[in-house]
């Protein structure tokens, strides 16, 4: 996890329940769009610590 935020682990669970039914309902696809969204920034900053670390 990256300090800040949810871990990109915890976002894509919470992505994979939407999806849980085989299709995403038509009222969770902005829930679904947020998601992705916060899912990618995770990734971003744990590949960020990732590197830092890798550097220190």
């Amino acid at each position: 996890m990256t300090g800040v935020g949810r871990s990109a682990e915890q976002v894509n669970d919470e992505i994979r329940a939407l999806w849980a039914g085989g299709q995403l309902a038509a009222e969770d696809v902005d829930r679904y769009r947020a998601l992705l969204v916060e899912w990618a920034a995770a990734v971003h900053a744990e590949r960020a610590a990732g590197e830092q670390q890798l550097a220190a």
